[in-house]
Parts: structure tokens; C-alpha cells; sequence
């Protein structure tokens, strides 16, 4: 357990048992057999409402590379907007080098709201990152910005070749489906597919299973509606327009998922952990349909904001009501 985090967004669990967490406020921290180093060289964020420091994810080869991905929200002029960067950590773990921001999410807004902003490294290495509709709901469906979108890059920022919207000039080459509202969650199972939770509106909270091209329909079909209990778009469903795997109403405002590998609890794979800000505790479901199944509660979980197995299958979260990095284990050690 570490404490005392001024509100903590994400966790990278390292290969030498250390881990990295993410402060809203724009420092990172790295954390070894209890001692706390804040890391050098993090690009400067924006730490406005919603934004700042967000996510980080920790390369796959990083015992070669070294290398993690950041998210943040980056000053553009007189905006701000999602942003990817690529760094390498040093050996003593107290600093970034060869810092490189390899995608701004165009245009930048003025609101300082839903930004998403999870970042997942793919099956091929690619990355798959979540962008929320930063609060201008027609944007989810306007194709010519990156708002409301997962979008998906090469680790240097190149477009790939197999993106569904390339060679199509009326959509920004890098959007792999549109149509979200706020996804603070994203991970991948073990099939490699990517699955995201993403606020609704009042009600309408969302799990989706997210598919190259796809539309998820916000704000044209929702289950939610809006904060003065009018009715959002068209109704629940739209033909072309993709339906949640899983929806909660009234909203848990769901932040990190997780996908569970079933290493340390064999009954638990494949079981899809998503964290709950609203209500404190960290969802479990699976099944098909999908269902939540278990509500993890305790003095522990306030305020979930990010949830991840680490590499022994240990399960970990953040409080941001504690303050706090958790890990959980089968024994609870």
C-alpha cells in the first residue's frame, strides 16, 4: 500500500516489482520496497477541471526499451487537448528520458472535461487510446476531430496502414470507432480485443466491447439521459449505431478496467473489473450477456479510479478518496 497520493489517476506495475503512479497535477511517481521517487522530465500538463497527468501503461518489451506511455492534457494556444508521449525511465528510476510526443488529439477545446484518456498497448504494439467528447456532445459524431473517439497509432505516432478509416478523407485517419462520451477505462482480453467503460450521462454508464469502425452511438442513443431529465437524442437504439455489452443505471461512474487473466484466481478469468467512483467499490462481471456480478467493497475502495493485474496476477487499485495504492492478493497480503 502507498499513501498520502494527491489525487492519484493511474498505476504502471513494473517487472522489478516497482510500479509507477500517476498525480493529477502533473508528477510521477515511482515507488519501490516502500520508498516514493518523483520521476524527472515529465512533459508539462495542463491541470485544468478533468485534466493533467492521466494515464500511464508500461511498454510489453520494457525490460529491453525501458519505455511507458503517458497520457496528458497538453496546452495548445489558448486550449488544451489529449496528448501521448513516449518516454524511457531510467535505470534508477528517477527520471524520464528521450521524452517524445508522438500525438495531439486536434481540435483542442476550452472545457476541462471529459477527456478519457486511458492508453492500452495492443496485441501488434499498437496503441489504442481513449478520447472523450471533452463535453461538446455532437463532436462524438463529427469525424473530422479526434472527440469522442478511440483512436490508434503506432508507438511512434504514425498512422497504421490497417486503420478503418484510411484513404477515407472525410475522417481523421487515426479514429478507430466514435460515438463515446467519457471512457476512463480500457483493457484487453485475452483475445486481444479492447474493452471500455465510459460514463453516461444521469444513468447510461457503459461497458462496451470496442471494434474497428464502429459507431457507440453517443449522444444519438444513450440509456442515460441529461442532467435536467429531458431525453437524450433518439431513444436507447439506432441501425448502425452499437449497443453496451453491459449499462448501469443509476450511473456507478465507472473509471479503470481490467480484463483478469484468472492467474491467482482461476475462477476469475476472463471477468471484467471496472472501478466505481460514485459508489466506492470495484465491479466484477461476466457472463453473456455481460452482468455484474460482485460488488468488491470495503474502507478501501473510495473513489476508484484505476484498476490493473499486475504481472504476478496480483490485482491493484487506486483510492482517490484514501489517497492510496492498494494491492490484493487471494492470502491478502
Amino acid at each position: 500500500m502507498t499513501q498520502n497520493l494527491d489525487e492519484p489517476w493511474a498505476i504502471g506495475v513494473l517487472p522489478d516489482k516497482g510500479f509507477l503512479v500517476t498525480e493529477r497535477n502533473g508528477e510521477l511517481l515511482y515507488v519501490l520496497d516502500g520508498q516514493t521517487k518523483r520521476v524527472k522530465g515529465v512533459p508539462r500538463v495542463s491541470a485544468k477541471g478533468q485534466g493533467g497527468l492521466l494515464d500511464v501503461t508500461i511498454a510489453r518489451d520494457f525490460l529491453e526499451t525501458r519505455e511507458i506511455f503517458l497520457t496528458f492534457t497538453k496546452r495548445q494556444f489558448r486550449k488544451s487537448g489529449n496528448a501521448i508521449a513516449v518516454a524511457r525511465l531510467s535505470e534508477s528510476g528517477d527520471r524520464l528520458t528521450k521524452v517524445r510526443v508522438v500525438f495531439e488529439a486536434v481540435p483542442g477545446g476550452r472545457t476541462g472535461k471529459h477527456f478519457g484518456s486511458r492508453v492500452v498497448e495492443a496485441q501488434d504494439g499498437t496503441l489504442l487510446v481513449t478520447i472523450g467528447d471533452r463535453g461538446d456532445r455532437p463532436a462524438a459524431q463529427d469525424t473530422s476531430n479526434h472527440m469522442g473517439s478511440v483512436i490508434r497509432v503506432n508507438r511512434n505516432g504514425t498512422v497504421p496502414d490497417d486503420n478503418p478509416f484510411v484513404g477515407n478523407e472525410d475522417v481523421r485517419p487515426e479514429i478507430w470507432s466514435i460515438g463515446h462520451r467519457n471512457p476512463q477505462g480500457a483493457g484487453l482480453d485475452a483475445q486481444g480485443r479492447l474493452w471500455i467503460s465510459e460514463h453516461g450521462a444521469k444513468g447510461g454508464d457503459e461497458v462496451n466491447l470496442v471494434q474497428p469502425g464502429l459507431n457507440y452511438g453517443w449522444p444519438v442513443i444513450s440509456y442515460g439521459v441529461h442532467y435536467s431529465g429531458e431525453k437524450i437524442g433518439e431513444g436507447t437504439a439506432k441501425p448502425g449505431m452499437e449497443q453496451p455489452e453491459h449499462y448501469w443505471d443509476p450511473s456507478m461512474a465507472p473509471s479503470g478496467l481490467m480484463v483478469y487473466s484468472g492467474k491467482l484466481w482461476p475462477d476469475w478469468k476472463g471477468n471484467i473489473f471496472v472501478g466505481s467512483l460514485k459508489f466506492d467499490y470495484i465491479a466484477r462481471l461476466t457472463g453473456s450477456p455481460l452482468q455484474e456480478v460482485e460488488q468488491i467493497k470495503g474502507p478501501e475502495t473510495i473513489r476508484v479510479r484505476d484498476v490493473v493485474e499486475a504481472p504476478d496476477g496480483s490485482i491493484w487499485f487506486i483510492s482517490v478518496g484514501e489517497g492510496a495504492v492498494y494491492r490484493m492478493t487471494p492470502g491478502g497480503d
